[in-house]
């Protein structure tokens, strides 16, 4: 008999130690890890590294990993987009099991090493890695780069693939003038003082996405926690990092880290609850950051008092509870779990959140977008993006519902995408009309409220 050794656990990340970056070591380590993939192969179909690494061993001389040469295995890393759900929802061999696999992990130190050595992951620019730059250039030209960025502009899309590595049948995301922070300075919300929550205290922060690219998610989140008594100021110091953590660049993401948990430290200090409004970003707050600095102080305490938006929100149902004048919505809804939601290992609070809308059906899809952050523009994984999340289109076109929602406003945006294409060369199979676009939780919460934002 076999007994469960518990909960997946993570070690700090060695970034700081010269054997992380050694060579030998590293390919040791690959092959290892890799041998125990290959004996389990329950990854097959998660993402696109492990059919790779598979396939790799199988075209082998000898079918197994020391057939494969060490060069190969870039191509297995390449295609690994870090969502973390090997780790949390598959591998049964993650410490403390003995043999103390983090697949995710190992992949990261692979780009460490491939970003120390200046070796370009994709041929897209690493500029689009480079969030808050874009973001605050975009600000005073956002109809400027919206047309430019529009996937039926076929002469700037042929461009932006040439120069900038962007697949031209990528939906990009959108800019907007101003942006989240400046429009939540001029527009103070009333708090309501009758509300089970009131007293509380939320430092919303907008993650670069929120700031920039879909202000409409933080304030709807504003007019939800005005609405059940929250006090709420936004808050955009820089970037989690993600983008540049995609790429390997352990330093900066960690040299930031330090700078950022200072300063919403403060905003703890003074009784705040720090609440992120995309998945990726809480779960870097949360859980990466205390791994690349795990001796931070600051790091530590953000870690406690962070919080993803529908997660922060069941925690007020199940404490003081909502306010109760929730009212149907039209439709039914589909929700893409996003994966850096399921990776915080917090449950379901999306689906849950959503549930307490009355008579909303909410039909749960547990599988990879395929977007990989910023990667699925490029291209080089785009098209593999498509076909990673042709199953999640598949299943958004037959349950036919209303709505279509996810955490990731990246992988919402691929959704809605891939959903038209399906629709429109799928001849057999019938599908109604696919939905124009897809929301936030929080703002199908608000639209439940009936709240203007």
């Amino acid at each position: 008999m076999t007994l469960d050794p518990g909960a997946p656990t993570r070690h700090p990340v060695a970034w700081q130690r010269p054997e992380f970056f050694d060579g030998d070591l590293l390919d040791k380590e690959m092959r290892r890890v890799f041998d125990i993939c290959h004996g389990c192969r329950r990854c097959f179909n998660l993402c696109g590294s492990f059919p790779r690494l598979f396939d790799l061993i199988d075209d082998s001389a000898t079918g197994e990993v020391d057939g494969v040469s060490s060069a190969s295995f870039e191509s297995v890393v390449n295609a690994c987009t870090l969502c973390d759900m090997c780790f949390m929802a598959m591998c049964p061999y993650t410490p403390p099991h003995e043999w103390d696999v983090d697949f995710p992990h190992l992949m990261l130190r692979y780009r460490a090493k491939q970003h120390r050595e200046r070796k370009k992951i994709t041929s897209a620019s690493p500029r689009l890695a480079e969030t808050d730059k874009n973001g605050r250039l975009a600000r005073f030209i956002a109809p400027l780069m919206n047309w430019g960025a529009n996937k039926n502009n076929r002469t700037t899309r042929f461009v932006l693939e040439k120069i900038a590595g962007i697949h031209r049948k990528a939906t990009l995301p959108r800019y907007f003038n101003p942006n989240l922070v400046i429009r939540a300075n001029k527009n103070p919300l009333d708090i309501n003082q009758k509300a089970p929550a009131f007293g509380r205290k939320v430092a919303l922060y907008a993650t670069c996405f929120g700031n920039y690219n879909s202000p409409s998610i933080g304030e709807a989140a504003r007019a939800v926690l005005a609405h059940n008594g929250v006090e709420t100021t936004v808050i955009y110091p820089r970037c989690c990092g993600m983008p540049q953590f995609e790429q390997g660049n352990i330093e900066r993401v960690a040299k930031d880290a330090q700078q950022t948990a200072l300063e919403l430290c403060d905003w703890i200090k003074k009784g705040y609850d720090i609440v992120a409004l995309v998945p990726s970003c809480s779960l870097m707050l949360k859980l990466e950051w205390p791994l690349l600095v795990p001796d931070n102080a600051a790091i530590k305490d953000l870690s406690k008092n962070s919080f993803d938006i529908s997660e922060y929100i069941m925690d007020i149902a199940r404490s003081e509870g909502l306010t109760n004048n929730l009212s149907s919505v039209r439709g039914d809804v589909t929700l893409h779990m996003a994966c850096h939601a399921r990776a915080q290992n917090i449950g379901y609070k999306s689906a849950e959140m959503l549930r307490l809308i009355p008579n909303l059906k909410v039909d749960v899809i547990e599988r990879c977008s395929g977007h990989g952050g910023s990667m699925g523009v490029t291209r080089d994984f785009h098209e593999t993006a498509s076909k990673v999340g042709r199953p999640v289109t598949r299943k958004i076109l037959d349950s036919q519902n209303h709505l279509i929602s996810s955490e990731c406003p990246l992988a919402a945006t691929h959704i809605v995408s891939e959903t038209k294409s399906m629709f429109e060369n799928d001849k057999t199979r019938k599908y109604s009309k696919p939905p124009e676009d897809a929301h936030h939780p929080i703002e199908i919460l608000a639209m439940s409220y009936r709240l203007a934002w």
